[in-house]
């Protein structure tokens, strides 16, 4: 009998050790989730005004710095309702389809990343929202850790539970990177196309959106493989998904292909190429965006037909159509850019 007991006990210990180290990490987990609470920044003055500037905007200005290269980020804040459509049913649609479902996590998208990093054996993917992006531009830059990705998911819940959904979307669009020195899609509109963020047609709004997992890489003049295929593939999506009809498909595909025509860069890259390295350049010589009035309140925008023009939510969006009560006026705008 001694003898059948020692392998079972043995094996007993084993579950019970492994048990209580499982339930140490939980708990820390926890203990750590529940200090970055109270640690990280509170985003609900973001509800009545617009931030200053970005960590991210800074962490490029620190890049410039050392490379002892001068550096004047392109902003300019403009409302949701004065942007295009397109160009906000775009960017949802290529970074963050389920935002208007989620609370601030994909878990399905999640899933499909562990999956898809675990085939290639390293990260290869990533998940993120428009929540999740929106943290890190503002607060936490894009330095890679784990910690930093704690920061990132405790700073996105904290967003969802003090912004209105069309505040996140308005804050993202004004603030993500578009360009090197390029911040917000006004900026950016009028940076690679000359034109301002709400005169976007639908093949300009499309090749705005395809450009933002890598948009520092993006050079129109020679534009990539990478580039190309997902602008593609984006216009075919909204139109198969009804967002666009079909005399509509068929004038932006013709234009997308005239916005396209340059030639292939010398090394073209047929993927997605990482885009968080510092690339210290000066900034093209754009017109930079005149400064606009900032009125990023959650007020819908006007009905119109025209894609180029803002319209309210589609039903499926569970956001007002008017604004709720107690919702801030439009906030003073923060300078258009920092030297």
């Amino acid at each position: 009998m001694a003898e059948e007991r020692t392998p079972r006990t043995a094996r007993r210990r084993q579950v019970r050790r492994a048990l209580t180290a499982l339930a140490a990490l939980v708990a820390g987990a926890v203990a750590l989730l529940a200090i970055l609470w109270v640690a990280l920044p509170d985003p609900g003055p973001l509800a009545a005004r617009n931030p200053p500037t970005t960590a991210l905007i800074e962490q490029r200005k620190a890049e410039a710095a050392r490379a002892r290269q001068r550096y004047r980020p392109q902003q300019a804040w403009v409302p949701l309702e004065r942007m295009s459509r397109r160009l906000v049913e775009a960017v949802v649609a290529a970074e963050d389809a389920k935002f208007f479902g989620h609370g601030g996590f994909d878990w399905d998208a999640l899933e499909d990343a562990a999956r898809h990093d675990l085939a290639r054996g390293r990260f290869a993917r990533g998940a993120s929202t428009i929540t999740q992006q929106l943290a890190k531009n503002l607060y936490l830059g894009t330095e890679k850790s784990l910690l930093r990705k704690a920061k990132e998911a405790v700073l996105a819940a904290k967003l969802e539970r003090a912004l209105p959904k069309r505040r996140i979307l308005a804050l993202y669009l004004n603030v993500v990177e578009w360009g090197n020195g390029v911040f917000g899609a006004e900026a950016g509109a009028r940076h690679h196309l000359g034109a301002s963020a709400g005169s976007l047609t639908t093949a300009q709004a499309v090749l705005m959106a395809s450009m933002l997992p890598a948009p520092r890489k993006v050079d129109l003049a020679h534009p990539s493989a990478w580039l190309r295929r997902r602008a593609v593939g984006l216009l075919d999506r909204l139109h198969a998904e009804r967002r666009i009809t079909d005399d509509e498909h068929r004038s932006a595909s013709a234009e997308l292909e005239r916005l396209l025509a340059g030639p292939a860069p010398a090394v073209d890259e047929p993927e997605v190429p990482a885009d968080d390295e510092e690339v210290v350049a000066a900034p093209a010589t754009a017109p930079s965006p005149a400064p606009t009035p900032a009125a990023a309140a959650e007020e819908p925008p006007n009905p119109n037909p025209n894609p180029t023009q803002p319209v309210p939510p589609s039903p499926t969006e569970p956001v007002p159509v008017t604004p709720s009560p107690g919702e801030p006026a439009a906030p003073a705008a923060p300078p258009a850019s920092s030297p």
